[in-house]
C-alpha cells in the first residue's frame, strides 16, 4: 500500500508540519499501526479506511495514539483529494476520538472544522517558570494541554524549555502564547509534547482548538491569522464559531513510498 509524506499548514516543501499518511485497504491491528508511526517517526501519521459516508481517522505520534490532530487531518483531507479518493468539490468526512471532523477546500487553502477545547482556569505546575525558562504572564488548561501566555513574541520564539521536566507534566502538551509583534499575525505559539514523544511540534492545528478562543476573548475578534513559531514554522487560520473553530492552512504532497512491511 502507498504512504504519503505532507507537509501540512504551509505551501513550501520542506516547511510546516510533516504528516505521514496511510490508506488502508483494509483494517490494522492497533500495534501495526503504531510501528508503522514509530517507523515514520514524524509527529503523527495518520490512518484512514472507509466507514460509511466517510473515512475512519486514527492518528499516532511515534509513541501514542492521540485522540485530536489538526495538521495530520489536514494532510489526509489533501492527499484524498489528490488521489481522487473524493473529487475536488467532495468535503471529506472523518470519523475520530473527536468525533465527526470534517475538511473542505477553500480556494487554495484546506478549512477543518474542528470542535474547540477552551482554556479554563488551573493551577500551575510547581517551577514552570524555571521549566520554560521565562515568566509566565497567564497560565491556563485545556481538555489536553497546558497553556502559558508570556511576556512577547520574542521571548516566545526564544525559548530553550528543559523538555526533562516538561515530559513529567501529566498532560500531552504544553502550549506556549504571546500577540504577536509580527505583520500580518495575530498571535504566535509553540507547542511541546515529549510527553508523546515530541520535544517539539512544528504546527500544531489542534493547540489552535484552545489558542483560537483564547486569543478571541482578549483581542476581541473571532477570525486571526496565527503563527506557529517552530524553527519549521506555519501559518493557521483561525475562526472561532461558539464551540466550534474553523482552521485553514495550505498542504503539499513531498513524497510518496510503497509500504511493503507487514
Amino acid at each position: 500500500m502507498k504512504i504519503y509524506q505532507v507537509d501540512a499548514f504551509t505551501d513550501k516543501p520542506f516547511t510546516g508540519n510533516p504528516a505521514g499518511v496511510c490508506v488502508l485497504p483494509g483494517p490494522k491491528n492497533d500495534v501495526w499501526m503504531q510501528n508503522v508511526a514509530a517507523e515514520m517517526n514524524l509527529s503523527e501519521t495518520a490512518f484512514l479506511m472507509q466507514e460509511g459516508d466517510g473515512f475512519r481517522l486514527r492518528w499516532f505520534t511515534p509513541a501514542v495514539e492521540v485522540e485530536l490532530c489538526g495538521h495530520a487531518t489536514l494532510a489526509s483531507a489533501h492527499v484524498l483529494w489528490e488521489i481522487g479518493r473524493l473529487a475536488g468539490h467532495e468535503p471529506a468526512r472523518f470519523h475520530t476520538l473527536s468525533g465527526l471532523l470534517t475538511a473542505e477546500r477553500r480556494g487554495e487553502a484546506i478549512e477543518l472544522d474542528f470542535p474547540a477545547t477552551p482554556d479554563e482556569p488551573a493551577d500551575a505546575p510547581a517551577g514552570l517558570a524555571e521549566i520554560l525558562g521565562a515568566r509566565v504572564v497567564n497560565f491556563r488548561s485545556s481538555r489536553f494541554d497546558h497553556l502559558a501566555e508570556l511576556e512577547s513574541e520574542a521571548v516566545v520564539r526564544g525559548l530553550r524549555p528543559d523538555f526533562t521536566r516538561l515530559k513529567s507534566l501529566p498532560v500531552r502538551g504544553i502550549m506556549v502564547t504571546s500577540r504577536a509583534t509580527s505583520p500580518g499575525f495575530d498571535f504566535v505559539s509553540r507547542f511541546f509534547g515529549p510527553a508523546v514523544g515530541i520535544d517539539e511540534d512544528p504546527v500544531t492545528g489542534s493547540a489552535h482548538c484552545c489558542l483560537g478562543p483564547y486569543w478571541s476573548k482578549r483581542l476581541g475578534k473571532t477570525d486571526m491569522r496565527a503563527c506557529q513559531a517552530s524553527r519549521r514554522g506555519g501559518v493557521v487560520g483561525v475562526t472561532v464559531i461558539g464551540d466550534r473553530v474553523l482552521l485553514r492552512g495550505q498542504a503539499v504532497t513531498v513524497m510518496a513510498a510503497e509500504l511493503t512491511a507487514e
